[in-house]
């Protein structure tokens, strides 16, 4: 039985516009020659290209700040508007809205390449172990952890979007921005300009600060210490940092967030740095110096123990999703679901592909990092049952839970082989990083499932993605990060998502015993605090839960200095009064500058740093 309510993507998919023929509500997309062209070779090569260099962006920040971005609508935007620019004087023909699909597939699966270990598990494992990688091994290890996200992606890809048609939001938001550029070209291009110019003016602000060292600028104030002595503010890391990135990022993750990440450092670098330098847990510094770095030792204890039990608990609250998921797992076929040839991946292809990914995933982990055989296999093997729940869970909420799925394999791992860091860290590598690498790209394959696009070519996008992000985001991390045991977990690089992987696997090789002086009892005051908070968000009423805060974002304020906070925060404050000002331009114009913002830093940075590398 059906009802009368269809879902958002079930209206969008029959408002998709077949090329060349107008849809309801859309303008008529341009005419282009039969039959309809999609996997070519300026639209794959246009992704990996894009997406490589997006590849960068998503390394810089989560050695920022832990986090990385969709790049879809930007990968989108940035081939319509260079097709659209150069097709006058190339003949070119247009390039077409599945062109475009496959185009930020590719690109999707390239700038996705940082979930492959590379801003987490695999700095955490040298930090710990002084073990690394040579670039052509550190690449093809990126690829595998890929590969096996991309075979299981594949494989749950017709039973979750075209069987249980989950919505995956993500998805439904790039099939929605490809009609509308199609739809109007004059909109796209003004949005294309307008993610460029954001871009250049955040690139040549980072260049200028490199070129003549541009200070933070100091806020002021004071905080007195048990000595008698005084602590100014910034010598706590407040201060205002000349980073557009950091308020681009404010600007997509919001108000909340950002408030919740000011609060977060009040508590952390404001109030119980004090009590640490106060006990002696911690030396201060100079009296002219940020004090980030013994602090930074002492606060991401409790910072990560708070990120690890909002995740976990969050995750928890998805249970229905889980057990549709297993449920659903078996799977192959609904009696509602068309039966037209959609272009899959044919199963002997799948099955090919899947005995490739779980070879090459166990032999590399057996080879490299000396794991046992089990332990490899039972990673990989554990990788197809988390993915099934990442999949519905970011399907569902479009949140995929990268943290949790990494802290539930650490903690398994941890118990297996206890006492291996590497076993710990690299099996929950591939685990983690291919099971939410195959919930991103089942966005990815819904927005092309809803613009009609053929199942295996962008199979095939992905797979050729992914490859060009790991060749160049593999050489963008040791270039960025040529040595992770001292440059991490400073005031540059605090790498959040590193500390937090290094921390777990820290306890299970040595102890609680190893852990800093008083920082125990600030982990169990600061995970029970995760635990109420994550449960609030799920819990309150929808308007009261928007004052509740982020636990996700206070214990990332712990790990992060202060200033990065301060500038997020600010990000959030100006997106919130501009969608009251002018909600129409926000929505078509805020997402498109931030981006622009983090990609323009973050790229210049990369360039920087090749720069200091080259001609030191």
């Amino acid at each position: 039985m059906t009802t009368g309510k269809r879902t958002e993507a079930e209206q969008l998919e029959e408002k998709t516009p077949v090329e060349g023929i107008a849809a309801p509500g859309l303008a008529a997309v341009p005419q282009v020659a039969t039959p309809v062209r999609e996997l070519t070779f300026r639209a794959i090569a246009s992704g990996m290209v894009i997406g490589s260099a997006l590849s960068l962006c998503n390394i810089y920040s989560g050695l920022k700040i832990g986090w990385g971005f969709n790049m879809s609508i930007t990968a989108a935007l940035l081939a319509f508007g260079f097709f659209g620019l150069t097709r006058k004087a190339t003949g070119a023909p247009q390039f077409g809205i599945l062109e475009n699909n496959i185009n930020q597939t590719a690109a999707s699966s390239a700038a996705s390449i940082s979930s492959a270990g590379l801003v987490a598990p695999i700095p955490a494992l040298t930090m710990l172990t002084g073990e690394t990688l040579s670039y052509p091994l550190l690449a093809i290890w990126c690829f595998s952890v890929c590969l096996v996200g991309i075979t299981v992606a594949v494989g749950l890809r017709k039973q979750m979007i075209e069987v249980d048609k989950l919505p995956f939001p993500s998805g439904i938001a790039s099939a929605q921005t490809l009609n509308e550029m199609y739809a109007k070209g004059k909109e796209a291009m003004t949005r294309v300009k307008t993610l460029v110019g954001s871009g250049i003016l955040a690139a040549v602000l980072k260049v200028v600060e490199s070129l003549v060292a541009i200070p933070k600028l100091a806020m002021p104030g004071a905080v007195s210490l048990a000595s008698g002595a005084k602590a100014s503010l910034y010598n706590l890391t407040f201060a205002l940092e000349p980073s557009l990135l950091m308020i681009g990022v404010g600007g997509i993750i919001g108000f909340r967030a950002g408030a919740s990440l000011l609060l977060g450092a009040v508590v952390g670098w404001g109030w119980l740095a004090t009590v640490v330098i106060d006990n002696g847990w911690a030396k201060s510094g100079a009296a002219d110096a940020m004090w980030s770095g013994p602090l930074l030792q002492w606060l991401l204890w409790p910072g990560v123990a708070m990120m690890v039990t909002a995740s976990l608990t969050s995750f928890a609250f998805s249970w229905r999703s889980i057990w549709n998921g297993i449920r659903g797992a078996g799977k192959v076929k609904d009696a509602g679901a068309e039966k037209k040839d959609t272009g899959e991946v044919s199963r002997t292809w799948f099955l090919g592909g899947l005995a490739v990914a779980l070879v090459a995933s166990v032999l590399l982990q057996v080879v490299l990092f000396d794991i046992a055989v089990f332990v490899a296999a039972l990673g990989v093997l554990l990788t197809f049952g988390l993915a099934v729940v990442a999949g519905r869970v970011s399907g569902e909420t479009s949140i995929t839970p990268v943290g949790a799925m990494g802290k539930v394999t650490q903690l398994m791992f941890g118990v297996i082989a206890p006492g291996q860091p590497a076993a710990n860290l690299m099996s929950a590598n591939v685990t983690g990083g291919a099971a939410s690498q195959c919930a991103d790209l089942l966005h990815d394959m819904k927005c092309g499932h809803i613009l009609g696009a053929t199942a295996r070519l962008q199979a095939a996008a992905q797979l050729l993605g992914a490859l060009g992000g790991a060749v160049v985001g593999s050489a963008a991390y040791l270039v960025l990060i040529p040595d992770p045991k001292n440059q991490l977990l400073t005031e540059e690089w605090p790498a959040p998502a590193a500390a937090a992987w290094k921390a777990v696997a820290e306890v299970f090789m040595k102890g609680i015993e190893a852990m800093p002086q008083g920082v125990v009892p600030a982990m169990a005051i600061a995970g029970a605090a995760g635990i109420v908070l994550a449960i609030l968000e799920k819990v309150l009423p929808k308007g009261i839960r928007t004052w509740v805060p982020s636990p996700a974002s206070l214990g990332l304020a712990f790990v992060i200095p202060a200033y990065y906070s301060i500038a997020m925060f600010l990000g959030g404050a100006i997106s919130l009064v501009l969608g009251r000002v002018a909600p129409s331009w926000t929505a078509r114009f805020l997402v498109i500058i931030a981006s622009g913002l983090i990609a323009g830093e973050s790229l210049a940075g990369v360039g920087v740093a090749l720069q200091k590398m080259l001609f030191p």
